[in-house]
């Protein structure tokens, strides 16, 4: 027992580092950047630290002091000619006078930093375009089950339409591409979801659906648009397990890998059905026809509550689980560097703009700070071919750090251009005060934005799937 909690113990903490060793990755290229113009532009070099805060270890060479801050985010090379940080980097580690520089100076080691981001991702991109990525695609565009009452059967959506657009945008797979049908839902604006099918015997509808944004806790994000449809499977409805001790349906005599064919006499078409009426039916007995190595079969399930743990609400189950096999394409792809780095930028540009419009149900919370991103990481590395994720994961993080550093915010890369720029064009620097003024103003909006993003990362998973509780977890009374 010990052995075995020591080994997940080990396994775990090594992928913690792992994600831990990327993230410092990430930011030491970004941060050599600056560092490298500095040298070349001939800058003075106070410090080269990677986050931020009072450092934790520090080391002086040649007059520059490497250190490693105690708030894990992000990193900074102190240039005192550059612009005046010294109150969220520190004080300057000397105020001997120094020869100012060219706006030309601070434009190169500004763009510096996220020029050496781009490079990391086109050298990730190198080694996707060589070894591949997994495809992680849905590729049917078929609707295989629409939830009654939901939005989508209000529109007139059915099991069997294929999609072909939505808000006019064509679509070629379910999920897994930007041209995706479930991306293209939760990114929709406005009121309506404008949906394109091809019905068989029937020919081409345009339908006009409403959405449903699923209840969340106050301290998780908000859910996502969705209209109540699922894709179609490629295989029937099976038991795939049983959950928890004592479960209702395995008492009954269903076993793993029975075939359910009905409940209470309807036809089972997907798995999504099964849940769906199981979730409704609350704990009345429920009739389920089955098939097993070729003999059909009936059991009645009278579905239970759990003494533990309790729901929040309570709820019946059967304690099983069921699966439809939908079809994935996993095979491993090599998508050329121009489309990887144009699949990124459209993607950001798409999060951005579902951002800031006023009529998308995408907000600031939706966005990832270092713990959802961490949280990512962690998972990917569980996953199959975890390396190749990682690397195209990468093209997508620095992709993203590089154009967000460039925009002109203040203490960002692209606010230096900007104000050297300003500099260049007035022939004078900005007024020191002034700009310590916004530059602080803009930190402390920063980090706000990141405290609020980083507690929806950490608090997210608290409170889905019955409390964060996994389902062997529960217990039903004795029979």
């Amino acid at each position: 027992m010990l052995a075995t909690f020591l080994k997940d113990a080990l396994f775990v903490t090594s992928l913690v580092l792992v994600v831990i060793l990327i993230f410092n990755l990430m930011i030491f290229v970004h941060e050599l950047g600056h560092y490298w113009a500095a040298k070349w532009r001939g800058l003075k070099i106070d410090r080269f630290q990677i986050w931020f805060g009072k450092p934790i270890w520090s080391k002086t060479i040649n007059g520059v002091q490497y250190g490693l801050g105690w708030i894990p985010a992000g990193g900074f090379v102190a240039l005192p000619q550059m612009a005046p940080m010294e109150a969220i980097e520190g004080g300057n580690l000397d105020r001997e006078p120094l020869p100012p520089i060219t706006p030309l100076d601070k434009i190169i080691v500004a763009f510096a930093g996220p020029l050496f981001s781009f490079l990391l991702a086109l050298t990730a991109a190198i080694g996707v375009a060589t070894f591949g990525k997994p495809a992680d695609i849905v590729p049917t565009t078929t609707i295989g089950w629409v939830e009654p009452g939901s939005p989508g059967e209000k529109a007139g959506l059915q099991r069997g339409d294929k999609v072909t657009a939505i808000n006019g945008v064509p679509v070629s797979v379910w999920e897994g591409t930007l041209d995706s049908i479930q991306l293209n839902i939760v990114t929709s604006r406005g009121t309506h979801i404008e949906f394109t099918v091809d019905r068989p015997g029937e020919g081409v509808k345009t339908l006009h659906s409403t959405f449903e944004i699923p209840e969340t806790k106050w301290w998780q994000r908000r859910a996502v648009r969705k209209v109540g449809i699922e894709p179609i499977g490629k295989g029937p409805v099976t038991v795939a397990a049983f959950f928890g001790k004592n479960p209702p349906a395995q008492l009954a005599g269903l076993q793993v890998g029975d075939v359910v064919k009905s409940l209470n006499g309807v036809p089972v078409v997907s798995d999504m059905q099964v849940i769906h009426t199981l979730g409704k039916n609350g704990e009345k007995p429920v009739e389920i026809g089955y098939e097993r190595d070729g003999t059909p079969g009936t059991v009645t399930v009278t579905p239970a509550f759990p003494v533990n743990p309790v729901d929040d609400p309570p709820r019946a189950m059967i304690g099983a689980q069921f699966n439809e096999e939908i079809e994935v394409n996993r095979e491993i792809i090599k998508p050329g560097l121009g489309k990887q780095i144009t699949d990124t930028v459209k993607m950001m540009w798409i999060t951005i703009v579902s951002v800031v419009s006023p009529d998308s149900s995408i907000g600031v919370q939706h966005l990832s700070g270092p713990i959802g991103i961490g949280k990512l990481q962690y998972f990917q590395l569980q996953m199959d071919y975890p390396l190749l994720r990682i690397m195209a994961f990468l093209v997508l993080l620095n992709i993203n750090l590089a154009i967000l550093n460039l925009l002109p915010f203040p203490v960002l890369d692209g606010g230096h251009i900007v104000l050297a720029t300003m500099e260049w064009i007035a022939k004078r620097p900005v007024r020191v005060k002034l700009l310590e003024v916004i530059q602080m103003a803009f930190v402390f909006l920063l980090f706000g934005v990141m405290l609020y993003v980083s507690s929806k990362d950490f608090f997210d998973d608290f409170g889905r799937g019955g409390g964060g509780k996994k389902p062997a977890e529960y217990v039903f009374p004795e029979p």
